[in-house]
């Protein structure tokens, strides 16, 4: 029997349809721990951590943002995970298929709506990953501080095993762009990880 066989709307179901296999999300863990260091967080959270920090930190945009298009954006853009799974952001080996794995998933994901909604979600999503709109650089800006502040609250959690501060500087570079004056917590992070001996130079 399909879901929600008993509506008659046949965007009203996809929209339902979407809604439910959406909250697989919740399932997708990454390697980041939450701050306490208890457990590792799921996107679900991560996503929304996201959003609030979008919020929190928007004074300090380099340029003036569409806040109500970056939180859509962060709200969608890790939903292609159900299918193509969580790249860590320092795994070489896992990011040489990333493109191709979450471009099929967000055809499969998002093709579950109407058409219409289907492009708008795909949209949102591609603008997120280009970073070449003020909206989407501020995004991944959050992107990739969000996972850096839980770093620092954890010890290096997701550090061990050969990541070096250059490859946290770069992974945080949008930061420098959008949001240039949070740098100074990106290089306080990094640099006083070095110090503490829980990130290799």
């Amino acid at each position: 029997m399909a879901l929600f066989d008993f509506i008659t709307d046949e965007k009203l179901r996809s929209q339902l349809v979407f809604m439910v296999e959406c909250d697989k999300v919740k399932n997708i863990f990454r390697r980041t721990l939450i701050t306490d260091g208890s457990r590792r967080e799921n996107d679900a959270e991560h996503s929304w951590h996201l959003a609030l920090c979008a919020m929190i930190f928007e004074e300090y945009a380099a340029d003036e943002i569409n806040m109500l298009k970056v939180l859509k954006m962060v709200t969608v853009h890790d939903l292609i995970e159900i299918y193509a799974g969580d790249t860590f952001a320092y795994d070489t080996e896992g990011l040489a298929s990333k493109a191709q794995r979450e471009h099929e998933a967000a055809e499969r994901l998002f093709g579950l709506l109407d058409a219409e909604q289907s492009e708008e979600f795909k949209s949102l999503w591609l603008e997120f990953e280009s970073r070449e709109t003020p909206d989407s650089l501020y995004a991944a800006a959050m992107d990739t501080i969000q996972p850096l502040i839980h770093n620092y609250m954890t010890d290096g959690a997701t550090w061990k095993g050969g990541v070096t501060s250059d490859k946290v500087y770069e992974r945080n570079a949008p930061v420098k762009a959008a949001a240039p004056e949070l740098w100074q917590v990106v290089e306080g992070i990094i640099e006083g990880s070095v110090k503490k001996g829980i990130l290799k130079r």
